[in-house]
C-alpha cells in the first residue's frame, strides 16, 4: 500500500555496515558483528565520499520533489558515475569528482576501493539477497578506447557488450538485463526504441531483499492514523512487533531515531522521526554527513515495540537537473563536455541523460527494495558542428572572387 511517508522512504536507502575482521561471522544463522576484514584507508575515504554525495544528491532530489515521497539508492548512482568518471577528462572530470565529493583521491584508489566494496558488500550476510551489477552498451558504429572499458570491467565487474542500437531488439536486451538483476522490481530504464543519438548506456543496477531480525506480527498489523505534514490525517496499516524487539534507538531535541537490524544484523533500516510532521522539510534540508554520523554515534541498544507503516514506493527521475545544481552540469553540456576517455576529442561527447528508477516494499517479513541507474552517452558530432557567436566580433563584407572588403564593423553589443 502506498502512503506518503518521506521521513521513511528517505532512510530505507541507508544501509550500513560496520565493525573489524576478528567479529565477522561466515554461519548464515549467526549474528554478524563486524567486517571479514579490515577497510582500507582508500576503501574508508570512498565510502565516505559516498554518503557526502548520498546526502548531497537527496538533498536536492527532495527540493525538487518536495511533495512527493522519494525513494533513491545513492549507491546506484555514485557507481553508474563512477564508470562514468574513468570516460572524463579536463574541467569535466574536475565537475564530476567534486560532485562526488572524490577530491583528494586518486583514479586508481578510486577504482580498486569500488572493486573492493563490491566484493565485499556481495556476500557480506547469509541471510540477506544482494545483488549489485554493472554493464556498458554501446552502439557497434562507435569504436570506444580498450582501456576505457576494460577498466570499467575490471574494477566495476561490468559486462561490456556491442548492440546494433537500431535495432528493435537493442533496448529490451538492456531492459531484460536489468529486469533480471532487479529480480523484476525494475523492469527497464532505457526506452524500448533506443533514441538516434544515443551511443553508449553505461547502467547500474541494485538489488536488496532481507528479512527483519524480528519480524512484526502480520496477525497484529490493522489500521491506524498518520499525520501528514499539513497536520491532516490518513488511515493506513500499522505494523506492531509482538513484543519488544532488541533495536537500537537515539533521541534529541526535535528529533527520534530508531535502527532496525535485518538478517544477521550487518545491514539495517535507519529511521528519523521528527517529533513535528511539518518538520520533516527541514530535517530533509538539513541532512549532511556530520549530522548523520552525530546522529549513528549516539545509537545505543534497547528492547522496544515497534510500530510502523507497510507501503511501497516506485520511484523515477530524470537526474540531469539535479546533477547540475550539484556542481556537474558541465558534463551534459554539448561541445563543453570532455570525455575523451572513452573515445574521440574533447567536446565530441556528452551526457545525454541520467535517469534513476528505485523500488521499495516494507512489510511484515522484512524489506524488498530494487534500484537501476543509466547514463545515456551522445555524440555532438552527429549534428551540424555549432559556431555560436555569443561575444563580442568583428565582420566583414567582401566580395569572395576578388577578395574585395566592401564593409567591415565590430558588434559589441548586438542589442
Amino acid at each position: 500500500m502506498k502512503i506518503l511517508t518521506s521521513a521513511l522512504s528517505v532512510i530505507a536507502a541507508a544501509i550500513l555496515t560496520t565493525g573489524c575482521d576478528d567479529l565477522w561471522s561466515p554461519d548464515g544463522n549467526s549474528e554478524i558483528e563486524g567486517l571479514p576484514r579490515e577497510l582500507s584507508v582508500a576503501e574508508d575515504r570512498l565510502i565516505e565520499a559516498d554518503n557526502s554525495f548520498a546526502f548531497k544528491l537527496f538533498r536536492a532530489v527532495n527540493s525538487a520533489d518536495v511533495n512527493r515521497n522519494v525513494f533513491l539508492s545513492p549507491l546506484s548512482v555514485a557507481m553508474a558515475l563512477g564508470m562514468t568518471y574513468n570516460g572524463a577528462a579536463g574541467s569535466t572530470r574536475e565537475a564530476m569528482q567534486q560532485t562526488l565529493e572524490l577530491e583528494g583521491m586518486t583514479l586508481e584508489e578510486i577504482n580498486q576501493s569500488y572493486r573492493d566494496l563490491i566484493d565485499l558488500l556481495q556476500g557480506l550476510d547469509h541471510r540477506v539477497e544482494f545483488i549489485l551489477a554493472n554493464s556498458i552498451w554501446h552502439d557497434d558504429e562507435w569504436t570506444f578506447h580498450t582501456d576505457f572499458l576494460e577498466t570499467n570491467r575490471e574494477f566495476f565487474d561490468a559486462e561490456v557488450e556491442a548492440l546494433d542500437f537500431g535495432s528493435p531488439s537493442a533496448g529490451p536486451t538492456i531492459n531484460g538485463w536489468v529486469n533480471d538483476k532487479t529480480n523484476g522490481k525494475i523492469p527497464d530504464i532505457v526506452p524500448n526504441t533506443i533514441p538516434s543519438d544515443i551511443i553508449m548506456y553505461l547502467i547500474n543496477a541494485i538489488y536488496f531483499k532481507a528479512e527483519w531480525a524480528t519480524q512484526f506480527d502480520a496477525s497484529l498489523t490493522r489500521p491506524a492514523s498518520f499525520i501528514l505534514k499539513d497536520g491532516s490525517e490518513i488511515t493506513t496499516d500499522m505494523m506492531w512487533h509482538e513484543e519488544s524487539a532488541d533495536v537500537r534507538q537515539h533521541s534529541e531535541f526535535g528529533v527520534r531515531i530508531i535502527d532496525l537490524p535485518y538478517g544477521g544484523q550487518a545491514f539495517s533500516m535507519t529511521i528519523v522521526l521528527p517529533d513535528e510532521p511539518s518538520a520533516i522539510d527541514a530535517f530533509c534540508r538539513a541532512l549532511t554527513q556530520d549530522q548523520w554520523n552525530s546522529w549513528i554515534d549516539g545509537l545505543y541498544v534497547t528492547d522496544i515495540v515497534v510500530s510502523m507503516p507497510k507501503f511501497t514506493i516506485e520511484y523515477e527521475i530524470r537526474l540531469n537537473d539535479v546533477l547540475a545544481s550539484i556542481g556537474m552540469g558541465v558534463a551534459f553540456e554539448p561541445y563543453q563536455a570532455n570525455f575523451s576517455g572513452m573515445c574521440c576529442s574533447p567536446g565530441d561527447l556528452f551526457i545525454d541523460e541520467v535517469k534513476h528508477k528505485a523500488f521499495v516494499e516494507v512489510n511484515e517479513e522484512g524489506t524488498v527494495a530494487a534500484a537501476a541507474t543509466s547514463v545515456g552517452i551522445a555524440p555532438t558530432s552527429l549534428g551540424p558542428q555549432a559556431f555560436i557567436v555569443d561575444r563580442p566580433f568583428i565582420f566583414f563584407i567582401r566580395e569572395k572572387f576578388s577578395d574585395t572588403i566592401l564593409f567591415m564593423g565590430k558588434v559589441l553589443d548586438p542589442r
